[in-house]
C-alpha cells in the first residue's frame, strides 16, 4: 500500500521527469514488465545525471601513491619533489600526514624509508590513522623506479591548484548570493583568494650556471656596443645615466620625497624621454592624478607650454600653433596610463602581465606605492605595505623589467634641523620597502625650505638634486638637476632655455634700452713713450 502511494505521488511529478523516466512510469501503469533497454537507458541517464550533479574534486590519487612510494625507496626522489609540493597538495588525508613527516625527517636530516617514517608516525600516534604499517609498505609496491617523480609532482600541484580554485570560487560564489556583503569586499577577496594560490605555487626552477654565464656575457657584449655606457632603460639624464647605466632589468627602484617636492614632475620627465627620445615602451600607474591630468603635464614638457595656461585655455592663435606643431612626438610615444584608485597587488599584476604581452612595455612607473591595496584582510598597515613592496618586487622578476615605485617620505624630515636632507629612516610606514628595493633615491629641493643657497654658496634657485641613498649594484651619489616650475619638468643642467640655467637669468637688460655702459679707455692709447718709438721691438 506504501509503495502504491508513493507511486502515485510519483505519477504526478510526470513534467519533472526525463524521457525514459516517462516511459517507465507508462509502462509500471499498464503493469506490463520494463524493457531491458529502457532499464539500461534509465541507468546511463543516471549515470549522467550524478556525473553533472555529483563531481568529485579534482585528483590523483594513484599518483600520489606513486610518489610518497618513490620518495620512501629514494632520496634523490625527495629532493626533486620536496620544493614542488606541500603536505596540502595531497588530496587523501592519510598522504598528508605520511607527507609531513617526511617534511619533518628531511628537515632534521635523517634517513626517509619505511621504517623510519613507520616509526615518526607511531610516535605522532597517527600511524594507525593512515591505516597502519602495512599501508605505508604498500606504498613502495606502487612504483618500480623515481624516474619520473617530478612529473609525477607537478600533476598533483595541478591538482591542488584547481581543488585550490574551486574553493575560492565556491566562496565567491556564496559571497555574491549574500546581499549583506559589500560588493568591493566580495571582489577584493577573490583576488587576494586568486593571488594567494598563485603565490604559494607558481615557484621558478633553478638554471644551470653555464646558461647564466652565456646570458651574462650576452648582456656584457650589447652593453659595449652602446657609446654612452647605458645598458638599461635610459633616464634621458645624463649624469643620472652615467650614475646607474639605466634602470636595469628586473629592479624595483624607490623614488622617494616629501609631497610637492616634484615627485610626479620627476617620473613624467623621465618617463617622456624614455618614450620620446628612445622609443621604449612605459607603463604608468597613477593612483593620485587622473590620465587627463598627466597627459596635460606631459603636453607643457614637450610644448613649452605653462601648465597654468593649459589649465586655464588659450587666449591666442599663436599658443594653438605652438602646440599642434610640437605635440607630434607625444602622440606616437609609446606611453600607457591607467588611473584605477586603490590599485590592488593583485589587479598590477595581471595589467602588468597584459601590457608586456600586448606592448612590449620596458619600464613600469607607479604613483605612489602607499595608495595602493594588498588585497587581503587582517594586519595593520606597515604589514600591508610590506606584503605590497616584496609584490612589486617579484613583479619585476617575472617580467624582467624595472619597476619604479614612488613613496612618501615621514614628517620627521620637516622636524629635522639644517638643510632638511632625507635620509633611508625617513620612509613611511615600512621598513620593507628599504629592504626590498635594489635602488632607494630620494628627490631634495633646497628652495622648498626657503634655502637660496647651498654649502659653496652657489644659488638653489630651480636646481632640484637626486639622492642615490641605497644601490644594490653601483655607488652612491647626488645628481643635480634643472627643475622647470613653469612647466613641472626636470631637465639635464646643461640644458639651456629660456627658463634660464639653474639659478642664474640670461642678461636681457639691453632689450630695455636703459642699460648701464662704461667706456675705460686702454692704457695703451696713453703710453705716448710706446706709440712714439717706433724702434722698440713689440713685446707680444
Amino acid at each position: 500500500m506504501k509503495f502504491e502511494k508513493l507511486f502515485k505521488k510519483l505519477k504526478n511529478l510526470k513534467s519533472w521527469l526525463n524521457p525514459y523516466q516517462k516511459a517507465i512510469f507508462a509502462e509500471m501503469d499498464e503493469n506490463k514488465p520494463v524493457k531491458p533497454v529502457i532499464k539500461r537507458s534509465l541507468i546511463s541517464q543516471s549515470v549522467q545525471n550524478i556525473s553533472e550533479l555529483g563531481k568529485l574534486p579534482p585528483q590523483a590519487v594513484d599518483i600520489e601513491e606513486a610518489v610518497l612510494g618513490a620518495m620512501l625507496l629514494e632520496k634523490n626522489a625527495v629532493n626533486d619533489a620536496i620544493d614542488i609540493l606541500q603536505p596540502e597538495s595531497f588530496y587523501k588525508i592519510e598522504h598528508q600526514k605520511i607527507f609531513a613527516v617526511i617534511l619533518e625527517l628531511f628537515a632534521n636530516s635523517e634517513n626517509i624509508d619505511i621504517l623510519s617514517v613507520t616509526e615518526r608516525l607511531r610516535k605522532k600516534g597517527e600511524l594507525q590513522l593512515i591505516g597502519g604499517p602495512g599501508y605505508i609498505a604498500r606504498l613502495t609496491n606502487k612504483i618500480a623506479s623515481a624516474a619520473h617523480v617530478e612529473y609525477h609532482a607537478r600533476i598533483i600541484s595541478e591538482k591542488f591548484i584547481l581543488r585550490s580554485l574551486i574553493e575560492v570560487s565556491s566562496e565567491v560564489i556564496k559571497n555574491s548570493y549574500d546581499e549583506t556583503q559589500d560588493v568591493f569586499n566580495v571582489l577584493s577577496e577573490a583576488e587576494g583568494g586568486l593571488f594567494r594560490i598563485a603565490e604559494g605555487n607558481l615557484k621558478k626552477s633553478y638554471q644551470n650556471v653555464k646558461d647564466l654565464v652565456s646570458q651574462a656575457v650576452h648582456e656584457i657584449e650589447k652593453a659595449s656596443e652602446n657609446k654612452d655606457g647605458v645598458s638599461g632603460v635610459p633616464s634621458g639624464f645624463t649624469d643620472l645615466d652615467r650614475l646607474t647605466s639605466g634602470w636595469q632589468k628586473s629592479d624595483m627602484i624607490v623614488l622617494a620625497a616629501r609631497p610637492g617636492m616634484g615627485k610626479t614632475a620627476f617620473v613624467l620627465s623621465m618617463a617622456r624621454n624614455s618614450a620620446v627620445q628612445f622609443g621604449q615602451g612605459v607603463a604608468i600607474f597613477s593612483l593620485e592624478m587622473s590620465s587627463v591630468q598627466l597627459v596635460k603635464r606631459f603636453m607643457a614638457m614637450e610644448t613649452g607650454i605653462s601648465s597654468e595656461k593649459l589649465r586655464k585655455g588659450f587666449s591666442g592663435k599663436e599658443d594653438w600653433e605652438q602646440l599642434h606643431a610640437r605635440i607630434g612626438g607625444l602622440t606616437e610615444a609609446p606611453i600607457y596610463i591607467d588611473d584605477t584608485p586603490a590599485l590592488s597587488i593583485f589587479e598590477l599584476r595581471a595589467k602588468c602581465r597584459r601590457m608586456k604581452m600586448q606592448h612590449d612595455i620596458q619600464l613600469v612607473i607607479i604613483d605612489y606605492l602607499q595608495l595602493m591595496s594588498a588585497g587581503t584582510k587582517g594586519g595593520n598597515r606597515e604589514q600591508e605595505i610590506s606584503t605590497i613592496s616584496r609584490s612589486i618586487k617579484e613583479i619585476a622578476k617575472e617580467l624582467n623589467v624595472p619597476i619604479i615605485a614612488l613613496s612618501q617620505l615621514s614628517r620627521s624630515v620637516e622636524t629635522r634641523g639644517g638643510d632638511k636632507r632625507p635620509l633611508l629612516s625617513d620612509l613611511r610606514e615600512s621598513g620593507a620597502i628599504e629592504q626590498d628595493a635594489d635602488m632607494v633615491c630620494f628627490i631634495y629641493r633646497p628652495e622648498y625650505y626657503g634655502l637660496i643657497e647651498d654649502e659653496n654658496g652657489m644659488p638653489t634657485e630651480g636646481i632640484g638634486e637626486i639622492i642615490v641613498a641605497k644601490h644594490r649594484n653601483g655607488s652612491l651619489d647626488t645628481v643635480r638637476l634643472k627643475f622647470i616650475k613653469e612647466l613641472t619638468k626636470f631637465d639635464n643642467l646643461d640644458s639651456f632655455d629660456t627658463g634660464g640655467y639653474g639659478g642664474f637669468k640670461a642678461n636681457k637688460s639691453f632689450e630695455s634700452g636703459n642699460s648701464a655702459t662704461i667706456t675705460v679707455s686702454s692704457k695703451m692709447n696713453e703710453d705716448d713713450d710706446f706709440l712714439n718709438n717706433s724702434n722698440e721691438e713689440v713685446p707680444f
